[in-house]
Protein backbone atom coordinates (compact mmCIF):
# COMPACT_ATOMS: atom_id res chain seq x y z
CA UNK A 1 0.00 0.00 0.00
CA UNK A 2 1.12 3.60 -0.41
CA UNK A 3 2.79 5.05 2.24
CA UNK A 4 1.70 8.56 1.81
CA UNK A 5 0.89 10.95 4.67
CA UNK A 6 -3.31 11.36 5.11
CA UNK A 7 -4.62 13.56 7.86
CA UNK A 8 -6.90 12.17 10.33
CA UNK A 9 -10.22 14.23 9.80
CA UNK A 10 -12.63 14.40 12.63
CA UNK A 11 -15.66 12.32 12.01
CA UNK A 12 -17.72 15.51 11.07
CA UNK A 13 -15.83 16.12 8.17
CA UNK A 14 -15.55 12.16 7.29
CA UNK A 15 -19.16 11.51 7.80
CA UNK A 16 -20.93 14.72 7.19
CA UNK A 17 -18.94 17.39 5.01
CA UNK A 18 -17.06 14.46 2.56
CA UNK A 19 -20.32 12.89 1.55
CA UNK A 20 -22.07 16.17 0.83
CA UNK A 21 -19.38 17.62 -1.16
CA UNK A 22 -19.95 14.14 -2.98
CA UNK A 23 -23.54 14.85 -3.20
CA UNK A 24 -22.92 18.03 -4.67
CA UNK A 25 -20.40 17.70 -6.83
CA UNK A 26 -23.89 13.95 -8.27
CA UNK A 27 -26.29 17.22 -8.64
CA UNK A 28 -24.02 19.49 -11.00
CA UNK A 29 -23.71 16.83 -12.63
CA UNK A 30 -27.07 15.97 -13.01
CA UNK A 31 -28.02 19.12 -13.51
CA UNK A 32 -25.75 19.65 -17.06
CA UNK A 33 -27.31 16.62 -18.12
CA UNK A 34 -30.74 17.78 -17.39
CA UNK A 35 -29.45 21.32 -19.08
CA UNK A 36 -28.85 19.59 -22.41
CA UNK A 37 -32.17 18.03 -22.59
CA UNK A 38 -33.58 21.32 -22.13
CA UNK A 39 -34.88 21.91 -19.17
CA UNK A 40 -34.05 23.90 -16.23
CA UNK A 41 -31.90 21.96 -13.40
CA UNK A 42 -33.28 24.33 -10.24
CA UNK A 43 -37.27 23.60 -11.18
CA UNK A 44 -36.09 19.99 -11.44
CA UNK A 45 -34.20 19.96 -8.20
CA UNK A 46 -38.09 21.99 -6.76
CA UNK A 47 -39.98 18.88 -8.51
CA UNK A 48 -37.92 16.28 -6.90
CA UNK A 49 -37.57 18.24 -3.04
CA UNK A 50 -41.47 18.63 -3.27
CA UNK A 51 -42.37 15.49 -4.27
CA UNK A 52 -40.22 13.80 -1.44
CA UNK A 53 -41.13 15.68 1.23
CA UNK A 54 -43.43 18.57 0.20
CA UNK A 55 -46.73 16.97 1.36
CA UNK A 56 -47.49 14.40 3.77
CA UNK A 57 -48.06 11.23 1.05
CA UNK A 58 -44.93 12.11 -0.44
CA UNK A 59 -43.14 12.22 2.64
CA UNK A 60 -44.73 8.78 3.68
CA UNK A 61 -43.31 7.01 0.55
CA UNK A 62 -39.98 8.72 0.90
CA UNK A 63 -39.98 6.93 4.80
CA UNK A 64 -41.18 3.74 3.05
CA UNK A 65 -37.91 3.25 0.78
CA UNK A 66 -35.86 5.19 3.23
CA UNK A 67 -36.77 1.88 5.23
CA UNK A 68 -35.55 -0.60 3.16
CA UNK A 69 -32.23 1.06 2.47
CA UNK A 70 -31.71 1.01 6.21
CA UNK A 71 -32.06 -2.59 6.41
CA UNK A 72 -29.54 -3.22 3.55
CA UNK A 73 -27.14 -0.30 4.12
CA UNK A 74 -26.74 -1.74 7.58
CA UNK A 75 -26.30 -5.23 6.45
CA UNK A 76 -23.51 -4.06 3.70
CA UNK A 77 -21.76 -2.13 6.75
CA UNK A 78 -21.94 -5.01 9.17
CA UNK A 79 -19.63 -7.57 6.10
CA UNK A 80 -17.86 -4.19 5.69
CA UNK A 81 -16.26 -3.63 9.51
CA UNK A 82 -15.38 -7.46 8.78
CA UNK A 83 -12.71 -6.49 6.15
CA UNK A 84 -15.86 -8.60 3.70
CA UNK A 85 -17.30 -6.81 0.61
CA UNK A 86 -20.86 -8.83 0.56
CA UNK A 87 -22.51 -7.74 -2.75
CA UNK A 88 -25.13 -10.83 -1.97
CA UNK A 89 -28.21 -8.51 -0.22
CA UNK A 90 -30.21 -8.31 -2.76
CA UNK A 91 -30.17 -12.60 -3.03
CA UNK A 92 -30.32 -12.77 1.02
CA UNK A 93 -33.00 -10.14 1.28
CA UNK A 94 -35.16 -12.23 -1.06
CA UNK A 95 -34.17 -15.75 0.72
CA UNK A 96 -35.30 -13.78 3.94
CA UNK A 97 -38.65 -12.92 2.44
CA UNK A 98 -38.96 -16.92 1.77
CA UNK A 99 -38.72 -17.63 5.43
CA UNK A 100 -41.03 -14.21 6.71
CA UNK A 101 -43.78 -16.05 4.07
CA UNK A 102 -43.01 -19.94 4.98
CA UNK A 103 -43.75 -18.11 8.62
CA UNK A 104 -46.77 -16.34 8.44
CA UNK A 105 -48.24 -19.31 5.55
CA UNK A 106 -47.95 -21.83 8.25
CA UNK A 107 -49.26 -19.84 11.75
CA UNK A 108 -51.89 -16.97 10.40
CA UNK A 109 -54.58 -19.86 10.42
CA UNK A 110 -54.59 -20.31 14.30
CA UNK A 111 -51.98 -18.26 15.71
CA UNK A 112 -52.51 -14.48 17.27
CA UNK A 113 -50.79 -11.83 15.53
CA UNK A 114 -48.45 -10.78 18.67
CA UNK A 115 -47.25 -14.47 18.18
CA UNK A 116 -47.00 -14.46 14.19
CA UNK A 117 -45.08 -11.48 13.59
CA UNK A 118 -42.14 -11.82 15.87
CA UNK A 119 -41.80 -15.61 14.91
CA UNK A 120 -41.76 -14.15 11.07
CA UNK A 121 -39.09 -11.21 11.18
CA UNK A 122 -37.16 -14.00 13.48
CA UNK A 123 -37.67 -16.60 10.16
CA UNK A 124 -36.63 -13.37 7.94
CA UNK A 125 -33.55 -12.86 10.11
CA UNK A 126 -32.76 -17.01 10.04
CA UNK A 127 -33.43 -17.52 6.10
CA UNK A 128 -31.41 -14.46 5.31
CA UNK A 129 -28.41 -15.49 7.59
CA UNK A 130 -28.70 -19.14 6.22
CA UNK A 131 -28.24 -17.78 2.85
CA UNK A 132 -25.02 -15.83 3.53
CA UNK A 133 -24.02 -18.92 5.48
CA UNK A 134 -22.74 -20.89 2.56
CA UNK A 135 -20.84 -18.32 0.77
CA UNK A 136 -19.88 -17.33 4.13
CA UNK A 137 -18.36 -20.81 4.97
CA UNK A 138 -16.58 -21.19 1.23
CA UNK A 139 -14.42 -17.97 2.20
CA UNK A 140 -13.76 -18.87 5.48
CA UNK A 141 -13.21 -22.83 5.13
CA UNK A 142 -12.18 -22.54 1.02
CA UNK A 143 -10.40 -20.00 0.26
CA UNK A 144 -13.57 -19.08 -2.73
CA UNK A 145 -13.72 -15.14 -2.90
CA UNK A 146 -16.81 -13.48 -0.84
CA UNK A 147 -17.73 -10.97 -3.79
CA UNK A 148 -18.43 -14.05 -6.33
CA UNK A 149 -20.23 -16.42 -4.28
CA UNK A 150 -22.36 -13.86 -3.03
CA UNK A 151 -22.91 -12.57 -6.91
CA UNK A 152 -23.53 -16.13 -7.45
CA UNK A 153 -26.10 -16.99 -4.47
CA UNK A 154 -28.12 -13.46 -5.61
CA UNK A 155 -29.17 -15.27 -9.20
CA UNK A 156 -29.94 -18.79 -7.45
CA UNK A 157 -32.18 -17.03 -4.59
CA UNK A 158 -34.01 -15.71 -8.19
CA UNK A 159 -34.66 -18.83 -9.43
CA UNK A 160 -35.15 -20.80 -6.32
CA UNK A 161 -37.91 -18.07 -5.77
CA UNK A 162 -39.22 -18.10 -9.62
CA UNK A 163 -39.70 -22.05 -9.64
CA UNK A 164 -41.24 -22.13 -5.60
CA UNK A 165 -43.77 -18.73 -6.49
CA UNK A 166 -44.43 -20.50 -10.20
CA UNK A 167 -45.21 -23.85 -8.77
CA UNK A 168 -45.61 -25.12 -5.66
CA UNK A 169 -46.63 -22.13 -3.46
CA UNK A 170 -48.58 -20.27 -5.77
CA UNK A 171 -52.37 -19.61 -4.89
CA UNK A 172 -54.61 -22.25 -6.25
CA UNK A 173 -56.73 -20.47 -9.02
CA UNK A 174 -53.85 -17.81 -9.27
CA UNK A 175 -52.00 -16.76 -12.53
CA UNK A 176 -50.06 -14.77 -10.54
CA UNK A 177 -46.53 -15.88 -9.33
CA UNK A 178 -47.54 -15.28 -5.71
CA UNK A 179 -48.78 -16.80 -2.45
CA UNK A 180 -52.30 -16.20 -1.22
CA UNK A 181 -52.92 -13.05 1.24
CA UNK A 182 -51.58 -13.68 4.68
CA UNK A 183 -54.52 -13.32 7.41
CA UNK A 184 -55.47 -9.65 8.65
CA UNK A 185 -53.38 -10.72 11.71
CA UNK A 186 -50.02 -10.96 10.35
CA UNK A 187 -50.04 -7.56 9.10
CA UNK A 188 -48.07 -4.65 10.36
CA UNK A 189 -49.80 -1.60 11.03
CA UNK A 190 -49.66 1.21 8.62
CA UNK A 191 -48.34 4.54 10.29
CA UNK A 192 -51.50 6.73 8.93
CA UNK A 193 -53.51 3.85 11.01
CA UNK A 194 -51.59 4.35 13.76
CA UNK A 195 -51.97 8.52 13.68
CA UNK A 196 -55.42 7.67 13.38
CA UNK A 197 -55.14 5.71 17.05
CA UNK A 198 -54.47 9.27 18.39
CA UNK A 199 -56.59 11.49 16.36
CA UNK A 200 -54.61 12.43 13.98
CA UNK A 201 -55.89 11.94 10.40
CA UNK A 202 -52.62 11.63 7.60
CA UNK A 203 -52.39 10.52 4.19
CA UNK A 204 -52.69 6.27 3.68
CA UNK A 205 -49.04 5.60 2.32
CA UNK A 206 -47.29 2.15 2.07
CA UNK A 207 -45.04 3.24 5.41
CA UNK A 208 -45.37 1.05 7.80
CA UNK A 209 -44.49 0.16 11.81
CA UNK A 210 -41.28 -1.69 10.30
CA UNK A 211 -39.55 1.78 9.95
CA UNK A 212 -39.28 2.03 13.67
CA UNK A 213 -37.91 -1.78 13.53
CA UNK A 214 -34.94 -0.43 10.97
CA UNK A 215 -34.40 2.30 13.75
CA UNK A 216 -33.87 -0.23 16.39
CA UNK A 217 -32.01 -2.14 14.25
CA UNK A 218 -28.83 1.18 13.59
CA UNK A 219 -29.24 1.14 17.48
CA UNK A 220 -28.51 -2.32 17.62
CA UNK A 221 -25.68 -2.74 15.15
CA UNK A 222 -24.32 0.34 16.51
CA UNK A 223 -23.89 -1.38 20.42
CA UNK A 224 -22.76 -4.52 18.76
CA UNK A 225 -19.88 -3.32 16.83
CA UNK A 226 -18.86 -0.50 19.07
CA UNK A 227 -19.81 -1.72 22.67
CA UNK A 228 -19.31 -5.58 22.63
CA UNK A 229 -16.15 -8.08 22.44
CA UNK A 230 -17.75 -9.42 19.22
CA UNK A 231 -17.73 -6.30 17.63
CA UNK A 232 -14.19 -5.53 19.09
CA UNK A 233 -13.00 -9.01 17.35
CA UNK A 234 -14.95 -8.11 14.45
CA UNK A 235 -13.70 -5.00 13.35
CA UNK A 236 -10.13 -5.93 14.13
CA UNK A 237 -10.35 -8.77 11.55
CA UNK A 238 -11.47 -6.39 9.28
CA UNK A 239 -8.79 -3.88 10.21
CA UNK A 240 -5.90 -6.18 10.26
CA UNK A 241 -5.77 -10.43 9.53
CA UNK A 242 -2.69 -11.17 11.00
CA UNK A 243 -3.14 -8.79 14.03
CA UNK A 244 -6.65 -10.86 14.98
CA UNK A 245 -4.48 -14.21 14.75
CA UNK A 246 -1.68 -12.86 17.28
CA UNK A 247 -4.22 -11.83 19.32
CA UNK A 248 -6.11 -15.11 19.33
CA UNK A 249 -8.95 -14.08 17.40
CA UNK A 250 -10.29 -17.01 14.69
CA UNK A 251 -10.67 -14.94 11.29
CA UNK A 252 -13.15 -17.99 9.74
CA UNK A 253 -15.33 -17.72 12.78
CA UNK A 254 -15.71 -13.97 12.55
CA UNK A 255 -16.27 -14.25 8.62
CA UNK A 256 -19.43 -16.93 9.76
CA UNK A 257 -20.62 -14.57 12.22
CA UNK A 258 -20.33 -10.89 10.28
CA UNK A 259 -21.78 -12.61 7.12
CA UNK A 260 -24.72 -14.25 9.01
CA UNK A 261 -25.84 -10.70 10.90
CA UNK A 262 -25.28 -9.22 7.26
CA UNK A 263 -27.49 -11.69 5.76
CA UNK A 264 -29.98 -11.63 8.80
CA UNK A 265 -30.15 -7.61 8.15
CA UNK A 266 -30.79 -7.60 4.57
CA UNK A 267 -33.28 -10.33 5.22
CA UNK A 268 -35.70 -7.77 7.41
CA UNK A 269 -36.49 -6.40 4.21
CA UNK A 270 -39.29 -9.18 3.56
CA UNK A 271 -40.66 -7.48 7.39
CA UNK A 272 -41.15 -4.05 5.34
CA UNK A 273 -42.22 -5.43 2.19
CA UNK A 274 -44.40 -8.17 3.23
CA UNK A 275 -45.84 -7.55 6.29
CA UNK A 276 -46.23 -4.30 6.16
CA UNK A 277 -47.04 -3.81 2.35
CA UNK A 278 -47.50 -6.52 -0.02
CA UNK A 279 -49.13 -8.85 2.70
CA UNK A 280 -48.24 -11.71 0.35
CA UNK A 281 -44.94 -13.21 -1.13
CA UNK A 282 -44.51 -12.49 -4.47
CA UNK A 283 -41.53 -12.37 -7.22
CA UNK A 284 -39.18 -9.25 -6.95
CA UNK A 285 -40.37 -7.85 -3.83
CA UNK A 286 -36.75 -6.80 -3.48
CA UNK A 287 -36.37 -4.60 -6.22
CA UNK A 288 -33.00 -4.52 -6.16
CA UNK A 289 -32.71 -2.51 -2.45
CA UNK A 290 -29.82 -4.82 -1.69
CA UNK A 291 -28.06 -3.35 -4.27
CA UNK A 292 -28.40 0.00 -3.61
CA UNK A 293 -27.94 -0.87 0.15
CA UNK A 294 -23.95 -0.95 -1.10
CA UNK A 295 -23.68 3.27 -1.66
CA UNK A 296 -26.27 3.87 1.29
CA UNK A 297 -23.38 1.85 3.19
CA UNK A 298 -20.16 3.60 1.46
CA UNK A 299 -22.01 7.08 1.57
CA UNK A 300 -22.66 6.47 5.32
CA UNK A 301 -19.48 5.75 6.31
CA UNK A 302 -20.44 2.54 7.30
CA UNK A 303 -21.98 4.16 10.75
CA UNK A 304 -25.84 3.55 11.17
CA UNK A 305 -25.97 7.59 11.73
CA UNK A 306 -24.49 7.89 8.73
CA UNK A 307 -26.48 4.97 6.95
CA UNK A 308 -30.15 7.05 8.27
CA UNK A 309 -29.12 10.03 6.67
CA UNK A 310 -27.86 8.28 3.32
CA UNK A 311 -30.74 6.02 3.11
CA UNK A 312 -33.03 9.21 3.84
CA UNK A 313 -31.33 10.96 0.89
CA UNK A 314 -32.20 7.70 -1.38
CA UNK A 315 -35.63 7.42 -0.21
CA UNK A 316 -35.85 11.05 -1.33
CA UNK A 317 -34.46 10.29 -4.72
CA UNK A 318 -36.11 7.36 -5.27
CA UNK A 319 -40.04 9.30 -4.38
CA UNK A 320 -38.71 12.67 -5.67
CA UNK A 321 -38.01 11.30 -9.24
CA UNK A 322 -41.05 9.44 -9.38
CA UNK A 323 -42.72 12.72 -9.36
CA UNK A 324 -40.03 14.27 -11.21
CA UNK A 325 -40.56 11.87 -14.40
CA UNK A 326 -44.81 12.43 -13.85
CA UNK A 327 -44.03 16.27 -13.48
CA UNK A 328 -41.59 16.68 -16.31
CA UNK A 329 -42.25 14.12 -18.90
CA UNK A 330 -39.06 15.27 -21.00
CA UNK A 331 -36.92 13.51 -18.26
CA UNK A 332 -38.05 9.85 -18.61
CA UNK A 333 -37.88 6.92 -15.93
CA UNK A 334 -34.91 5.53 -17.48
CA UNK A 335 -33.39 9.21 -17.25
CA UNK A 336 -34.52 9.56 -12.95
CA UNK A 337 -32.41 5.82 -13.09
CA UNK A 338 -29.58 7.28 -14.58
CA UNK A 339 -29.68 10.37 -12.33
CA UNK A 340 -30.02 8.42 -9.34
CA UNK A 341 -26.92 6.24 -10.68
CA UNK A 342 -24.72 9.37 -10.69
CA UNK A 343 -25.80 9.71 -6.88
CA UNK A 344 -24.55 5.97 -6.34
CA UNK A 345 -21.13 7.05 -8.41
CA UNK A 346 -19.86 9.67 -6.46
CA UNK A 347 -20.87 8.44 -3.55
CA UNK A 348 -19.71 5.21 -3.76
CA UNK A 349 -17.28 4.45 -6.46
CA UNK A 350 -15.84 8.21 -6.17
CA UNK A 351 -16.32 8.49 -2.60
CA UNK A 352 -12.41 9.52 -1.81
CA UNK A 353 -12.04 11.82 -4.45
CA UNK A 354 -12.73 15.12 -2.83
CA UNK A 355 -10.62 14.44 0.21
CA UNK A 356 -7.19 15.43 -0.48
CA UNK A 357 -8.32 18.67 -0.92
CA UNK A 358 -10.64 18.81 1.69
CA UNK A 359 -7.69 17.55 3.76
CA UNK A 360 -5.50 20.32 2.81
CA UNK A 361 -8.37 22.92 3.05
CA UNK A 362 -8.08 21.55 6.85
CA UNK A 363 -4.47 21.72 7.40
CA UNK A 364 -4.56 25.10 6.02
CA UNK A 365 -7.09 26.03 8.35
CA UNK A 366 -4.90 24.75 11.20
CA UNK A 367 -5.98 21.47 12.32
CA UNK A 368 -5.61 17.88 11.57
CA UNK A 369 -2.21 15.69 12.43
CA UNK A 370 -0.61 13.42 9.70
CA UNK A 371 -0.35 9.64 10.48
CA UNK A 372 1.25 7.29 7.69
CA UNK A 373 -1.11 4.92 6.15
CA UNK A 374 0.03 1.33 6.21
Amino acid sequence: MSNAPRIALPAWIDIGVIPLLNILMALVAAGAVILIIGEDPIQAVQVMIQGAIGYDEGLGYTLYYTTNFIFTGLAVSMAFHAGLFNIGGEGQAYFGGLGIGLAVLALDGFAPGFLIIPIAIAGGALFGAGWAFIPAYLQAYRGSHIVITTIMFNFIAAALMVYLLAGMMRESGNMSPETREFAAAAFLPFMHEIFSWFGVKITRTPLNLSLVWALLCCVGVYVFIWRTRWGYELRTVGQSERAAVYAGISPPRIVLMAMCLSGALAGFVGVNELLGVQHRLLLNFSAGYGFTGIAVALMGRNHPVGIILASLLFGLLYQGGAELAFEMPSITKEMVVALQGLVILFSGALAYMSRPWVERVYVMAGGGRVKRAA
